[in-house]
Order: structure tokens, then C-alpha cells, then sequence
């Protein structure tokens, strides 16, 4: 891995960990991880380029069929690339195929750039992450399996313990707070050979048990406003991500949030 690296241009592959959510801009829109590491990037490099396809709700095949031949034919120097995850979270996952689709997106990505990022994604403590974790660590030995056979780097967020904290995750419990968006920039920072800013893997400070009236309420409230939502979706077979456009579609130059005029279109707040 290079060091003091100076890559020019990143396209970022995935679903809503991808696109941002919930790390949500005064206008509505999401920023995230990927936005940020780009912002950092281009802040190095004159001319930087910057492209994020990754749209909410996407399964590892919509991915593929969607956004993967289109990032390859970028020619960028580094790709990005985080799927599966919402695979495993349906109740009936056919894990070969996640695996195989997963291998096929790697292989057309990986000639593709000088360097491709997969990640062992995080995930919120609590029941939820205990009945997937099989899954989560199946597909992530998958991911394993494939960055040793195509030189890829593995960002291993999942073996980070704060990032399983539940300060980190926003209230609708399946996405990221911006702290937790912002520690996962820096860990593909440094994934890159960038030098350290900070210490993306510190723990929180210890916290003050809620009490039992206030975790009813936060369990209602959730039940209301995103697991519900979540169920209908799934029994209709409609996605958070329907008809939406990649955050950003085009291979272009990027300053950093705010400063390259392409954040007008209005994205709205629906869970993935």
C-alpha cells in the first residue's frame, strides 16, 4: 500500500450506507462517508473527479445490473464498492448468490481501477445484529476471499467495536449517525495510505443507561416511523430506492460538499 498517496478520481458502488444515510445536510440532502473521503481527496489534488452510483434499498443483483459496468467503464483510480448487506437482512437470502453476484462484481471492478475498497460492513448491537450475524460473516469471508485473490484493500469496519455502538446509529437503527459516517471516511482514508488525522477506532465515553420509560418510547417511535415503513415495503416488494437516480452520475470535478453546484435535486428522508 502506497503511502502519501494521490489518487485523482473515486467512484463510489453501493446502497444507502453509500449514499449517506442519515447524515442529513440543512437542505435535505445526505452527505455520508463517501462524499466527505471524496471532499478530503480533491482538497489534495487539483482536478479530483468524483462519481457516487449508490442508491437506498439496492440488492447486491441491482447493483450489479445497475451500477457496476458503469463504474468500470469510468476507469477510475480508486472504486468503492459495499453490497450484500441488505441480502442478508431479507428473510429469505440465498447466500451462493449473493456470493456469486458479489464475485462478479469484483471481477469486472477490480481491472477496472488502480485500486478497489471492499468493506466488512458495521453493525448496531442488539438482537437484530445477532439473529444476521452468521450471514454478515459469511458474506464478509466472502469479501475476504475475493480482496486476497484481486489485490483489494478490506476496510474492516464490522471488527471496529465502537462502531457497533448504538450512539453511532441513527434512530431508525439501520444507518449510520454523521460520527459514525465520519469515522468510516477516515478509515477508507487511511485504507488508502493517507497519513492519520485521528483515531477512527476510539471509544466512546462510557454511557448512561437510558431508563426503562425512555427505551419504550425510543421502541414505539421506531416502530412507528421506520419498522413499519420497512415490513410494507418488503410484503409489496418496493424499495426506499425506486426510480431514484444515482446520488451522483457523472465522473466530474468535485471541490467538496457545497462548493460543486450539483446538490440541487431534493432527496427525501425514506429509510432503505
Amino acid at each position: 500500500m502506497q503511502m502519501n498517496a494521490n489518487y485523482t478520481s473515486l467512484v463510489a458502488v453501493g446502497d444507502s450506507f453509500t449514499e449517506g444515510m442519515s447524515d442529513l445536510l440543512p437542505d435535505g440532502s445526505y452527505r455520508g462517508w463517501a462524499d466527505l473521503l471524496a471532499g478530503r481527496m480533491a482538497a489534495r489534488t487539483p482536478g479530483f473527479r468524483y462519481a457516487n452510483l449508490a442508491v437506498r434499498g439496492k440488492l447486491i443483483q441491482q447493483i450489479v445490473d445497475e451500477q457496476v459496468d458503469v463504474a468500470a467503464s469510468m476507469k477510475a483510480d480508486v472504486v468503492t464498492l459495499v453490497g450484500g448487506l441488505n441480502d442478508t437482512l431479507r428473510p429469505k437470502c440465498d447466500m451462493v448468490r449473493v456470493r456469486d453476484l458479489l464475485t462478479e462484481a469484483v471481477e469486472k471492478l477490480a481491472p477496472s481501477c488502480e485500486r478497489l475498497v471492499l468493506m466488512r460492513s458495521p453493525g448496531r448491537n442488539g438482537p437484530v445484529m445477532e439473529r444476521f450475524r452468521p450471514r454478515m460473516e459469511e458474506l464478509f469471508a466472502c469479501i475476504d476471499d475475493l480482496a486476497a485473490r484481486h489485490d483489494a484493500v478490506v476496510v474492516d469496519l464490522y471488527g471496529a467495536p465502537v462502531l457497533g455502538d448504538q450512539r453511532l446509529w441513527d434512530v431508525d437503527r439501520l444507518h449510520l449517525t454523521p460520527e459514525g459516517h465520519r469515522r468510516v471516511a477516515e478509515a477508507v482514508w487511511q485504507s488508502l495510505g493517507y497519513e492519520e488525522e485521528d483515531d477512527w477506532r476510539a471509544t466512546l465515553p462510557p454511557a448512561v443507561p437510558p431508563k426503562w420509560v425512555a427505551r419504550r418510547v425510543a421502541d414505539a417511535r421506531f416502530a412507528k416511523q421506520h419498522l413499519v415503513p420497512w415490513i410494507g415495503r418488503r410484503l409489496t416488494g418496493r424499495s426506499s430506492g425506486d426510480g431514484r437516480p444515482p446520488k451522483r452520475a457523472e465522473l466530474a470535478p468535485y471541490f467538496g460538499e457545497g462548493q460543486d453546484g450539483d446538490r440541487g435535486r431534493d432527496q427525501d428522508t425514506a429509510s432503505s
